[in-house]
């Protein structure tokens, strides 16, 4: 996540210039000083090759992103213990049928013990929003049936390999092909998870590969969204760094179009490995299509996948592949690397749906501002409190640190958690909230954006917006914010 020697040499070999920060190398002292000096070669965190000088505006960024990213690691451990509990108290609570279910089993010494590996253990995300079953009103030949398709696999990532399996085998009645757990060359371990099934419903054969998004007590996860590393690969613009390292990008190499590691069966890398197998896949059947999709960071990872494509010229794959769908996703890119991925989307007719809920953190970060240079491109599918979709240039308040915004925010918080009480009855019984889900919007008028995050809004705004809105032709296909 942060830098290293061998990001240098990474740099070096693929790309035409770069910013890394580097936090483990940021001590307190140097860090002061970097509000009131623009000269950052003589500081170890920040690594990077532009000409330019970093202005104070620039500079505060990076002592911001270098402040969090030092306390998301020093609070890993504790984090990730946290999350680990709760999702344990939470299948304990389910497995034996609440509180006195749990009373009642001690006391007939039949406690139940949840398994972590088992189809029955749900994610903290999946204890947020219980629903598993597809919208029985959307079929597949409507024209959003992917969409909601999608959001629901995006959801489902979170899960373990066998509730994944047997959710889309028995419930979906579709076909779970594999599920991953890709290598981080960076963090030296495996941090990105992704899973494939295929559709065959009425005249589909579609495969679906879905990206896990941002889980909520990973500090990694939540590092690679503050982290405002680029790089820049000429011709195509700046990206950001952290994404790409999440994706496959390989110490001292870059993105080379072939690997030869001797350790790939034990340290797969995420693009290489869909790459493989959809190749094999898409020349086995020459109607066989695919789409790729993911909420919060995984919607990230699902736009850097065709991107890769495109750079490695993999001609075959980009034909077939019909949409990306993302939820919630973060910035990728600049103005230029948006342009990019407009034409090879208009290029190859691949469908770019970017959905928002309300005022959802993730898809303000990293910054869009003169100092940073990160930018959302194509339409902005927002969806407001009462799931009314709108089809905007960008979502309101683009950058998540706003005066303004602060206030706004929080009047929607609140009438989220009242929203809450009165869903159930006014939508039906399966929008209905349950107590942890309403303790996470509480939270919300401390830190707002964080309950918009959570995938039930988007499970919600799939399911209840218009779809003629929606899906309406675009004005132009080259409006990059």
């Amino acid at each position: 996540m942060g830098g290293s020697d061998d990001d240098c040499n990474c740099n070096k070999g693929f790309s035409s210039s770069y910013m890394l920060v580097k936090p483990q190398e940021a001590k307190i002292s140097d860090l002061g000083r970097l509000l009131f000096s623009s000269n950052l070669k003589k500081r170890k965190f920040v690594d990077s090759n532009e000409a330019k000088e970093f202005n104070l505006w620039h500079r505060f960024f990076i002592f911001l992103s270098i402040i969090i990213l030092k306390l998301l690691k020093v609070f890993a451990a504790p984090l990730a213990f946290f999350g680990n509990s709760l999702e344990f108290c939470l299948n304990s609570l389910s497995t034996n049928h609440g509180i006195s279910g749990i009373l009642f089993n001690i006391l007939r010494l039949k406690l139940k013990i949840p398994e972590r590996s088992s189809a029955e253990y749900r994610s903290v995300i999946g204890h947020l929003d219980g629903r598993i079953m597809l919208d029985k009103n959307i079929k597949p030949d409507d024209v959003n049936y992917f969409a909601a398709l999608c959001m629901m696999a995006s959801k489902l990532s979170y899960e373990n390999e066998a509730r994944v399996k047997y959710i889309v085998n028995h419930i979906w009645k579709m076909e779970f092909m594999e599920f991953f757990n890709f290598w981080n060359e960076y963090e030296e371990k495996c941090s990105t998870q992704t899973f494939m099934m295929r559709d065959k419903k009425v005249d589909h054969n579609t495969i679906i590969v879905s990206f896990r998004g941002t889980e909520p007590f990973n500090a990694d996860d939540w590092s690679s969204d503050f982290d405002i590393s680029w790089y820049e690969i000429k011709g195509v613009g700046k990206i950001h760094g952290g994404f790409m390292k999440a994706l496959g990008l390989q110490k001292s190499i870059g993105w080379p179009k072939r690997i030869d590691r001797q350790d790939h069966e034990r340290h797969p890398l995420a693009y290489y490995t869909l790459r493989k197998k959809l190749k094999k896949l898409m020349k086995q059947n020459e109607q066989t299509r695919f789409v790729v999709t993911g909420h919060s960071l995984g919607g990230a990872l699902a736009v850097l996948f065709p991107f890769i494509l495109a750079f490695h010229d993999q001609t075959l794959l980009l034909e077939r592949l019909e949409g990306v769908y993302t939820f919630g996703q973060p910035r990728v890119g600049d103005r230029k690397f948006g342009q990019f991925m407009l034409k090879t989307f208009s290029h190859y007719k691949i469908r770019y749906h970017r959905f928002v809920y309300g005022f959802d953190m993730v898809p303000r970060l990293p910054l869009d501002d003169k100092a940073l240079m990160f930018k959302h491109f194509g339409r902005c599918i927002y969806f407001n409190l009462n799931y009314d979709a709108k089809i905007l240039e960008e979502e309101p308040f683009k950058n998540y640190f706003s005066i303004v915004g602060e206030v706004v925010m929080r009047i929607q918080a609140c009438l989220e958690i009242g929203r809450s009480f009165t869903i159930g009855w006014r939508r039906g019984k399966e929008y209905e909230e349950r107590v942890l889900l309403r303790l996470v919007r509480l939270f919300g008028l401390l830190l707002p954006g964080i309950p918009a995050h959570c995938p039930q809004d988007y499970v919600n705004s799939t399911r209840l917006a218009s779809t003629d809105i929606i899906f309406s032709p675009p004005k132009t296909e080259y409006d990059v914010n």
